[in-house]
């Protein structure tokens, strides 16, 4: 009888140790789980910011540039203006009132393409035209463009609005723009192409250049953080630092969309920005574009 309430004892006791350690175990899991969900969340918080700051970052090099730009149309404003109060005929003053216009007509354009950029269009994807998106981009652009005798030309065909965030597309293209004008350091050629993939229901937005290309091996990392081509920030100051075409790929992939980039060693470089057709009066919230961290791999060829 002894032993047998021994027997019994250290079996409860055996019951409870076993016990205890699953529940151990449980607790475990959970604060682990917990652990793991509270970092995704932080990670997913850090690239809002990462995103944030390369807007920043773009909408500073952007002021930068259009800066003497803006001055040379207050020049141009200045100097009509006296040439109109020193001539009383009716034919120079007319003249000087359509440069002045046609200059103060610019002025506004940059002021708010340059606003546009800086606040969100909307909070959300909607219809969106890539056209009114090239055309803004390249307006910006323009000046740094000749300075560095790019010749960018435009082969855009007929597409669907598609399903996107103005602001953010810009974003996107201005950075693939100024990359490419960046590896034609002597000049060069772009070319944007805009078509419409009815078969997968995508609008394709192409940005080639005629620059020296990229090697394969630094290819596969093109879209990694921190990785670059260059050694670092050009007379402007842009560029060099490996995050803005890493900051490209999560938005193009929380819009659903996919980038792809093909390069040849001395030939150039092209990158092809596909995002889906919007839907007849579509509107989603932000809060309903995907998680980067759960789309499917960047394609790159």
């Amino acid at each position: 009888m002894a032993q047998a309430a021994i027997f019994v004892k250290t079996g409860n006791l055996d019951l409870v140790i076993s016990s205890s350690n699953w529940f151990s175990t449980t607790v475990n899991q959970r604060k682990s789980e917990s652990e793991v969900a509270e970092l995704k969340q932080c990670i997913l918080s850090l690239q809002e910011q990462l995103l944030h700051a390369q807007k920043q970052s773009a909408l500073g090099e952007l002021v930068g540039t259009t800066t003497h730009e803006f001055n040379n149309v207050l020049m141009t404003i200045l100097n009509y203006a006296k040439m109109g109060m020193r001539h009383q005929d009716a034919e120079t003053r007319t003249k000087a009132f359509e440069k002045i216009l046609a200059a103060g007509q610019r002025a506004a354009k940059m002021t708010n393409s340059i606003l546009a950029m800086a606040r969100n269009r909307s909070n959300e994807l909607e219809p969106t035209d890539l056209r009114q998106i090239v055309d803004d981009t390249l307006f910006l652009l323009e000046r740094e463009m000749q300075k560095y005798r790019i010749n960018v030309e435009l082969e855009l065909s007929d597409a669907p609005p598609a399903l996107a965030n103005g602001n953010q597309i810009q974003q996107v293209l201005m950075n693939i723009l100024i990359n490419a004008r960046q590896a034609m350091a002597s000049g060069g050629r772009i070319i944007i192409r805009l078509a419409h993939d009815a078969k997968n229901k995508m609008v394709d937005l192409t940005i080639r250049d005629y620059g020296p290309g990229i090697p394969e091996d630094r290819l596969r990392k093109i879209f990694q953080p921190y990785f670059s081509t260059k050694s670092g920030p050009d007379e402007t100051g842009k560029g060099g630092t490996g995050l803005g075409l890493h900051a490209c790929r999560q938005i193009i992939e929380a819009h659903r969309g996919r980038i792809r980039v093909e390069s040849t060693v001395g030939k150039g470089t092209s990158f092809t920005v596909k995002l889906p057709v919007a839907a007849v009066a579509s509107v989603v919230p932000v809060s309903a574009m995907l998680n980067p961290l759960q789309q499917s791999p960047t394609v790159l060829s």
